[in-house]
């Protein structure tokens, strides 16, 4: 949204300043050999050939095979060698760059210290230097060498780091990409040979590289969510924007304010989201004394967790709930997190419900009402870790038969490695036919099982020699329609085959329904499969997508299909060059780019995809270490046996409590159960078509369903407190109330009695998504101390 205010002098000559200054790109990876000066080097391959004038200096290719095709026809501008420890070191020659002026440079090594005497102390100054005479730079770094990073990664996997670029140094940059390489990828090249000069061997074990991988995940997610935050502000869009996770604690000074603040940090580390902690005060009273040593504490521990803290003055207790709401949508909140209430029906209804006034008033956040474990557990609320850890005798314990089969079954099967991206168009069907090519230059018969080109030449360019399979000819009404024939792949027994859009749909008469089910089966047999898909296909995120872009997606994939395989790995492009593809042609066709750029490819939807991907891969990677490991994941441990219990009805907003229950219970590695009870007659059609329909999603994310029958009755929440208490349920899951004020009176309400009965579980309700929300200017203004 373009603004109409008039720019200052100052703002006019900035414009025009940067009309002058070259551009800055900085690839970004977790270590060295990530591929980071290869794309740097394949870029200028493809600027150059767009008429660009292109020059590389001070690059080290340390003689790897692919990066040194990637020289080819390109133009070498000599640095200055020196050697500091009998290490050889290159500084850009300035003089002869700025003689020679070409529109882009290509520069390796980012955080490189100059020789004593050069005109810069540092690499980054050279770039500014070139950045202001009108050349534009692209150059590389690691994850490690950001100084912010450097005494986390220190501890973390023991790396030392001496040569850095300050904290907000890519903030400057025009651009920046990261470029992300599984473990397994790395230490393949390792093994064969193509990593050398390597500073630290040691860092090249599957779990420090897992480590440094997670932290370059995380680290440009927080960047993106900066930049999407920054957008919506332009746009004037208020609240959360469905992507990263802000908890707020509202507490008070109180014994179990102490509580409600580390519950909400478990919260927050486990979702990897900000904490924020809120207190009213109501101004006309001066703090107890015991009131101001529960402030002083509560600051304390704030500070302690990292928590942001404010203390609201509010002069009425009826006031808390706007005030709250409006602080929620203000700071883009997610999740509100409080305690349960000591009232009684009776003082509820003369003194009302803060629990009950936010749910009626709050759009879009969650409310998670934490349990009053005293009178069971005491205070404590924060458990001793249960997660059984496996003796010194393990390796001696003698198989069962079952998992003997088991074992010999994963060996059998493929390997299986998924590219997955943030939407059409960045790169990951280009990628997996590389890949395919690198592949058979060292003799494994791979094959192409399935290719969509979508008429992108460049992807097109990259099949090489690559044979393909021949797809089915389907007759389906009279039509001829083609699909990856999987028999022929099967008869055919090829070591790899790529398969791309693995979420998509097979038409009718196929042997399965979806394609993944077609991968599954080649994997069984043995062979090998790279696929692709978008992050926006996954099941669980089909909520988080649709609120962010306001498209549901109908074609997805189980998440436990990403957990199968082998290796994932992320292709990365910032929305602006994912937008300049698809003004290209590059990506549909140019009858199709304007509608694009307006709907699914706008900016705002771009970067809250691109930072969708980065934490769902971040959060990926964070498991698997924990798999690797068997120690505390960067989120925080799962510490406590949790059982997840999901109430649910026929409306058409069950799914989204599906997919809630089942990503909160695949992060606390709790077992989950969706269940719907029916009062009153038999089922209609259409309600047993909804039925079978949620008790298929359930069982396909991996979670058990249950409908119980029984007699009309205005107490469907005894009922459900009832089953989950069966079923041990720690944490209860519940939509907010679509009950009208009539049908609450006349059909009884459901979320009131049942926050009063399980006061000894967690409960979330889960907020209806409402794009429209705003903040009312009604809403009763209050200060922040």
């Amino acid at each position: 949204m373009q603004s109409f205010k008039r720019k200052s002098p100052e703002e006019i000559l900035k414009s025009i300043y940067e009309l002058h200054r070259g551009r800055l790109k900085v690839y970004v990876g977790a270590v060295n050999g990530s591929g980071k000066t290869y794309h740097m080097l394949r870029e200028g391959q493809m600027l150059k050939s767009e008429g660009i004038d292109v020059v590389l200096c001070a690059v080290s290719t340390l003689q790897r095979p692919e990066t040194v095709e990637q020289l080819a026809g390109l133009e070498r501008i000599p640095s200055i060698h020196w050697k500091q420890d009998g290490i050889e070191k290159k500084d850009l020659n300035l003089d002869a760059l700025v003689r020679r002026n070409p529109e882009v440079v290509l520069v390796d090594g980012l955080a490189h210290a100059n020789r004593e005497g050069a005109p810069f102390p540092t690499r980054l100054e050279d770039i500014h230097y070139l950045l202001g005479h009108g050349i534009s730079v692209i150059t590389t770094v690691n994850i490690y060498e950001l100084r912010g990073m450097t005494e986390l990664v220190q501890k973390l996997v023991g790396i030392e780091v001496k040569d850095t670029v300050p904290e907000g140094t890519l903030e400057l940059a025009d651009e920046v990409r990261l470029i992300d390489v599984s473990p397994e990828t790395l230490l393949q090249r390792l093994a064969a040979g193509h990593l050398r000069n390597i500073p630290d061997k040691a860092v090249f074990n599957r779990g420090n590289l897992g480590v440094l991988r997670e932290l370059a995940l995380r680290w440009m997610a927080e960047g993106v969510n900066d930049t999407l935050e920054k957008h919506r502000e332009e746009q004037g869009l208020i609240g959360a924007a469905g992507v990263a996770e802000r908890i707020l604690v509202s507490a008070q000074y109180h014994w179990n304010g102490s509580i409600y603040v580390r519950r909400g940090q478990q919260i927050a580390r486990r979702l990897n989201g900000d904490l924020l902690v809120v207190t009213f005060v109501n101004p006309r009273r001066k703090l107890s004394p015991e009131a101001t040593t529960f402030k002083r504490s509560l600051t304390q521990l704030s500070e302690k967790v990292g928590a942001e803290f404010a203390e609201i003055s509010l002069p009425s207790r009826r006031m808390l709930p706007r005030a709250l709401v409006r602080y929620a949508l203000e700071h883009r909140v997610t999740r509100i997190v409080l305690g349960h209430s000591k009232q009684t029906w009776l003082q509820e209804l003369w003194q009302g419900s803060i629990v009950g006034d936010i749910l009626k008033q709050t759009k879009n956040v969650d409310i998670f009402v934490v349990a009053d474990r005293a009178e069971t557990e005491g205070e404590r609320i924060l458990p001793a870790k249960t997660r059984e850890e496996h003796g010194a005798a393990e390796p001696y314990r003698r198989l069962s038969e079952a998992e003997v089969e088991q074992q010999i079954g994963r060996i059998r099967r493929g390997r299986f490695k998924v590219y997955i991206g943030a939407a059409p168009g960045v790169g990951k069907t280009y990628t997996m036919l590389r890949e395919g090519n690198d592949l058979r230059k060292k003799g494994i018969d791979v094959r192409i099982g399935l290719l969509e080109t979508h008429g992108r030449d460049e992807t097109a360019a990259q099949v090489g020699s690559l044979p393909s399979f021949p797809r089915a000819v389907l007759d389906y009404r009279g039509t001829k329609l083609e699909e990856m024939d999987t028999a022929a792949i099967l008869a055919g027994n090829p070591e790899v085959v790529l398969v791309d859009e693995l979420a998509h749909t097979n038409m009718p008469g196929s042997k399965h329904k979806k394609r993944y089910e077609d991968v599954l089966e080649i994997l069984e047999a043995g062979i090998s499969v790279i696929s692709t898909m978008n992050v926006q296909h996954l099941e669980s995120l089909n909520d988080a997508v649709e609120q962010i872009t306001g498209v549901r997606v109908r074609e997805t994939v189980p998440d436990f299909i990403l957990r199968q395989a082998d290796e994932v790995e992320l292709i990365d492009v910032a929305p602006k060059a994912l937008q300049q593809r698809m003004r290209e042609g590059k990506i549909y066709a140019m009858d199709k780019v304007d509608q694009a750029l307006g709907n699914f490819f706008k900016t705002g939807n771009l970067i809250a995809l691109r930072e969708l991907a980065l934490r769902e891969l971040a959060d990926e990677v964070d498991e698997r270490l924990e798999s690797w490991q068997r120690r505390s994941p960067l989120r925080g441990g799962a510490n406590r046996e949790e059982v997840i219990f999901v109430g649910v009805t026929l409306s058409s907003g069950a799914e989204r409590l599906v997919r809630r229950g089942f990503r909160i219970a695949y992060r606390l590695k709790a077992n989950w159960h969706v269940f719907y009870r029916h009062n009153g007659s038999g089922l209609t059609p259409l309600e047993q078509e909804r039925l079978q329909a949620l008790e298929k999603l359930t069982r396909r994310l991996g979670g058990t369903f249950e409908m119980q029958k029984g007699p009309r009755t205005r107490k469907l929440g005894e009922a459900l407190v009832r089953r989950a208490d069966e079923l041990g349920s720690t944490q209860l899951i519940l939509g907010q109330s679509g009950r009208t004020r009539w049908q609450r009176l006349w059909r009884g309400e459901v979320i009131a009695p049942l926050l009063r009965q399980a006061r000894h579980m967690d409960i979330l309700v889960v907020a209806d998504f409402d794009p429209s929300a705003q903040i009312k200017k009604d809403v009763l203004p209050f200060s922040t101390e």
